[in-house]
């Protein structure tokens, strides 16, 4: 048996790289896990070698203390890997095999993965519906944020690239299907994002400049993206977006001088819960922020896609409402605009076939639109951090070194 080592969170602000046992084909018990999964077996798993694995803006939520997520959980819902043990039940991956990871856990048997519903699959999670890597209440499954990871239900959740040399020399774009390109595009289909449509993307992290470059791919006239840091602005601005400055610009001002008319066809949530306000309170937390101004500036009849994080459960809300993931959202003003709204997880296996073969065939450049950039696994801490203070970089984990030795 093997070493490993992983990206371990330990309490508000604090993470570390630790040793961690080598992955078996069984969930052991530890940090998060269900009671009732501990000892499932999983011989229709298999062993990846990560190759890549990201910091995502939801592990960030956990990393500020605003979750439930118990000290010692090992991180990381966004893997990307080599295939090097199979379980006995496995019977199409093969050992070698480069493969993406959904960020989903799914069992492809229930009512809801057969209906591709993978995000709330009824099997993996005796708590709720759903299941992830590394995340609070999703199970316990050892997140991949580590140089090991074990993935369940092998042929049916991973989606192998048919060409090695050419996925490991695309690798850091493709490390983005397995969470923030599906989750964004995933936000501009909701939304109902078609050729011709005017786009507001609200948030400039990486899911929102992934939203951004997917209403692109999917022929929107004009995109605009509005957030509170000025990098990750200019970032937007990068590959062709219009924006907004929400510390010092009129949201629906601004799109009237854009676009003629103060609002657009299509809006998408890409910051959730832990939204600040606008303007003169945009030092304020308000989570229901950019909900309500979706709402105001979507035409009659439109769609909001939320692919932002909301929680039943945040010890650091603004209120005691909001501490149960009650917030003061306008539903009025969407139901007298008939508005569509779809939340939750993106379901990834919808959407990440269609993608990788975007990336593979040059029709879009994920990984410069969010400004991907590799650190060794001893450097998460410091990515952790500079991520939390709006750093406009997508952070992404290369802990056998694959990216590096690719771009030298």
């Amino acid at each position: 048996m093997g070493g490993n080592r992983g990206v371990v969170y330990l309490g508000p602000q604090q993470v570390e790289v630790q040793t961690l046992d080598y992955p078996a084909l069984e969930l052991r018990d530890g940090p998060g896990v269900n009671p009732a999964n501990v000892g499932r077996q999983c011989q229709h798993g298999v062993i990846l070698k990560v190759l890549a694995s990201n910091i995502c803006g939801s592990d960030q939520h956990m990393v500020r203390g605003r979750t439930t997520a118990p000290a010692g959980l090992v991180l990381g819902h966004e893997i990307t890997g080599e295939v090097i043990e199979t379980g006995s039940d496995v019977e199409f991956v093969k050992v070698g095999d480069i493969v993406s990871v959904p960020f989903n856990i799914a069992c492809g048997r229930c009512r809801n993965c057969k209906a591709r519903l993978t995000g709330v699959c009824l099997n993996v999670n005796p708590a709720r519906p759903g299941a992830a890597y590394g995340y609070v209440d999703m199970g316990g499954w050892v997140g991949g944020q580590a140089e090991y990871v074990m993935v369940p239900y092998a042929d049916w959740n991973l989606l192998r690239f048919p060409d090695r040399d050419q996925a490991l020399d695309k690798l850091l774009d493709l490390t983005m299907l397995s969470d923030i390109f599906p989750t964004g595009f995933h936000g501009a289909v909701t939304a109902g994002v078609e050729v011709g449509s005017t786009v507001y993307v609200a948030g400039a992290g990486p899911v929102g400049l992934a939203a951004a470059a997917s209403a692109q791919l999917l022929g929107a006239a004009v995109v605009v993206v509005g957030d509170l840091v000025p990098d990750r602005l200019e970032q937007a601005r990068s590959f062709g977006c219009e924006t907004v400055d929400l510390r010092t610009e009129d949201l629906a001002g601004k799109l009237e001088e854009l676009l003629g008319v103060p609002e657009v066809d299509a809006a998408v949530d890409c910051v959730g819960f832990e939204a600040r306000g606008h303007g003169a309170d945009a030092d304020i937390e308000a989570p229901a922020t950019v909900l309500n101004s979706l709402m105001a500036i979507t035409r009659a009849g439109g769609s909001l896609g939320i692919p932002g994080l909301y929680v039943t459960d945040d010890p650091g809300g603004v209120d005691a409402d909001a501490t149960t993931g009650a917030l003061k959202v306008r539903l009025g003003l969407g139901w007298a605009k008939s508005l569509a709204f779809t939340t939750g997880q993106c379901p990834v296996m919808k959407y990440h076939r269609q993608l990788a073969s975007a990336i593979l065939h040059d029709r879009v450049q994920i990984a410069k639109a969010v400004n991907a950039t590799p650190i060794s696994l001893d450097e998460a801490p410091e990515g952790y951090r500079a991520f939390d203070q709006g750093a406009s970089t997508k952070y992404v984990l290369d802990p056998h070194g694959e990216i590096a030795k690719r771009a030298a």
